[in-house]
């Protein structure tokens, strides 16, 4: 009897220290995405925790994040989602404190993680809520035409999380209303807001567009000014510029747009940083026949034979110099070829040879291949392209971590990537396939004015 009595007392011992389990940071405070979290957990009274069982998921206990048992780290169970991601900090283990670090803060690591233990006698859990937040670019205004007697004025801003609150103020910081509103998602899992106004003659002031992220209470902000004569102005740009308002674009667009990111009073335009791309010899395929000005570049006379297709591709050239900050902005002819690459990739991938064109190997790149205009991401994303273009504008923003593509022909824009760029961003051309068919023509390097400035389309 007196044998059964200790064990008795050992059992409601145990089971006590683990009901005592308790975690940190009841009231998170929200994680940067692209950042690092470190989630706390202990027991109490102290106890070693080396020989249990120490188990992070998320709601279901299926859902693991990271697993520690036998006295190491165990990864069969880890979601795929994790991998390389997670370290459980195993400092203070004998004191019953473990933590789990997660890198690379992604928006899908928003939510609920419970933090499990277990002996050999009893186990327990405790929860923790990891809050993620994305503050996103600064908001880019721009002109888009006549409506309802006014001009249309258009904020963007992207790379947003949870979704934002975006709003027009006057100079008074009073609320304004919209002419429409928008949040989209980005494939990254991030958001993207689009707010619209309509200013008409009659309006003398400045205007703000604001995006704030309510979890974070922190906002991004920019001015335009409204005043009457710069509306004016801006009717006579629409009748004086038809391709402004809908009409046909040529190669130089840019350079007919106004009105973009804090500007001041009436200006006349803002600089995207043209650039003046050339092609870089060095690294071109041998099958590519490159023009005396390094402009164009197109196909030589044969085929290979080994050539490859697809989102694998081995023949293509890239631009001599690498970007790697501020905005950069430069246009490509196409024409009416039937096939072409066009995009940016990682410096440090600049060797030749066979590809894959995904942004988890560096490059960030759309095609036109079979009829059918694709984002070259993983799974590739298809286009709604309803105007062809003659022509493509690609606009790099390194810092925001952007890279744009747009048809030049009717303004809208193709696709955006999101990423977090590191290093310096080349960019990167290939005129597909011709052998002398219908896509022998070359890919043409446009020039663009010193001064191009802003409107690129939705």
């Amino acid at each position: 009897g007196q044998c059964l009595l200790l064990h008795v007392l050992e059992f409601y011992n145990q089971k006590f220290l683990f009901e005592s389990l308790s975690a940190l940071s009841p009231h998170p405070t929200p994680l940067t995405v692209g950042g690092e979290a470190v989630l706390s957990c202990h027991l109490s009274p102290r106890m070693s925790a080396e020989n249990m069982e120490v188990r992070w998921f998320r709601s279901k206990y299926s859902e693991v994040v990271h697993l520690y048992h036998d006295g190491r780290d165990q990864y069969g169970e880890q979601m795929p989602e994790y991998g390389g991601r997670t370290e459980l900090l195993k400092d203070d283990i004998t004191n019953g404190r473990v933590s789990l670090r997660i890198r690379n803060i992604r928006p899908s690591d928003d939510g609920q993680y419970k933090c499990y233990f277990e002996s050999s006698v009893f186990y327990e859990e405790a929860l923790l809520e990891l809050q993620v937040a994305g503050l996103g670019s600064d908001p880019d205004i721009s002109v888009e035409g006549h409506q309802d007697g006014g001009i249309r004025v258009v904020c963007r801003s992207s790379r947003w999380y949870p979704e934002p609150e975006a709003q027009w103020r006057d100079i008074q910081r009073q609320l304004l209303p919209s002419a429409s509103e928008k949040i989209s998602p980005e494939a990254n899992g991030l958001f993207q807001t689009e707010i619209a106004i309509v200013i008409t003659e009659e309006s003398n002031q400045k205007v703000s567009c604001c995006v704030r992220n309510l979890r974070l209470n922190q906002k991004r902000e920019s001015v335009i000014s409204v005043a009457g004569q710069c509306s004016s102005m801006l009717h006579l740009l629409c009748v004086a510029l038809p391709g402004l308002c809908g009409g046909e674009v040529p190669c130089l667009f840019p350079s007919y747009f106004s009105f973009l990111l804090d500007v001041d009073p009436c200006p006349d335009s803002v600089t995207l940083s043209p650039v003046d791309v050339t092609l870089d010899p060095g690294t071109a395929h041998p099958n590519l026949v490159l023009s005396a000005d390094l402009k164009n570049v197109k196909h030589g006379n044969w085929d290979p034979p080994n050539k490859s297709e697809g989102a694998e591709h081995d023949i293509w050239v890239l631009g001599t110099e690498g970007f790697a900050g501020g905005r950069r902005y430069w246009e490509v002819e196409v024409g009416v070829k039937t096939g072409w690459y066009l995009g940016v990739c990682r410096e440090s991938v600049s060797g030749k040879g066979k590809v894959t064109l995904t942004p988890e190997d560096g490059y960030w790149v759309v095609w036109l291949r079979g009829g059918v205009y694709q984002a070259l991401t993983s799974p590739s994303t298809p286009l709604p392209v309803s105007v062809r273009p003659s022509g493509v504008g690609i606009f790099l923003e390194n810092e925001v971590g952007e890279v744009s593509f747009y048809n030049v022909t009717d303004r809208s824009r193709l696709f955006s990537f999101t990423d977090t760029f590191s290093g310096k961003l080349r960019p990167y051309f290939s005129p597909s396939y011709s052998a002398g068919g219908t896509n022998a023509a070359p890919l043409i390097i446009c020039p663009v004015p010193a001064q191009a400035g802003g409107n690129l389309g939705p």
